[in-house]
């Protein structure tokens, strides 16, 4: 009952970044914190364009605190999308090494493993032997095999205010509250592929990432403050 108190009258903020809720008469400037412009996901990175900070990880990736701020808003904000990022061109290799390698193949001296005046110093490298990674590698009875203790579990209050990092969730909630059907998430992972995002775990993929982030949870479960433990 104390919840529902809490938050009635409450909205949730749709601008990217912040998912912290409000009321009309409590929205001063600078209590919201987002991002105003769309992310950028390249090779397994994603990057918010607006203020260029990264991460692999898409968990860590909107924990990312939001670059400006403002009034919270009920309006969902247009982000501006963000050009892709250019490709570094490929060069074709020189028809000079190319040409070098095929006359080391033919050479008698090369193909014997003696030094040639012709080809310098490349002789050598087409006979080396391959490094022996075996031996270089440091046995098994040197290596430590003591494994690092497990952190323990961080001790909090039932009644003290948390905000679950579950995937979709974001809410705040107390432990004395908690239960197995108490939270809606995205067991994950996230996926993003040829300019689609979504969701694994539901099977569901869009291009905007404004509508990806709308995606409803499909999984009930515990909120979970520390995600890691």
């Amino acid at each position: 009952m104390e919840k529902k108190e809490e938050l009635v009258g409450k909205v949730r903020c749709q601008r990217i970044g912040c998912n912290a809720t409000f009321s009309e008469d409590d929205n001063p400037e600078g209590s919201c914190q987002y991002h105003d412009s769309g992310p950028i996901f390249h090779d397994g990175m994603k990057e918010w364009s607006c203020c260029k900070k990264k991460s692999h990880d898409f968990s860590l990736f909107l924990e990312i605190p939001g670059c400006k701020t403002g009034k919270h808003t009920t309006e969902k904000p247009v982000l501006t999308k963000a050009a892709p990022s250019p490709k570094k061109p490929v060069s074709a290799p020189s028809s000079s090494s190319t040409t070098d390698a095929s006359s080391k193949e033919t050479c008698s001296r090369c193909r014997q493993g003696f030094f040639c005046s012709d080809h310098g110093s490349m002789a050598g490298q087409m006979n080396s032997k391959p490094l022996n990674l075996e031996a270089c590698a440091p046995s098994k009875s040197n290596t430590n095999t003591h494994s690092s203790p497990v952190p323990a579990k961080k001790l909090v209050d039932i009644n003290e205010p948390q905000t679950c990092k579950n995937q979709g969730c974001g809410m705040t909630f107390k432990e004395k509250d908690n239960s197995e059907t108490a939270c809606s998430y995205h067991p994950g992972p996230a996926v993003f592929h040829d300019r689609m995002r979504g969701w694994k775990c539901c099977d569901i993929h869009v291009k905007e990432f404004d509508e990806f982030m709308g995606i409803p949870p499909c999984t009930k479960g515990w909120h979970n403050a520390d995600p890691s433990s």
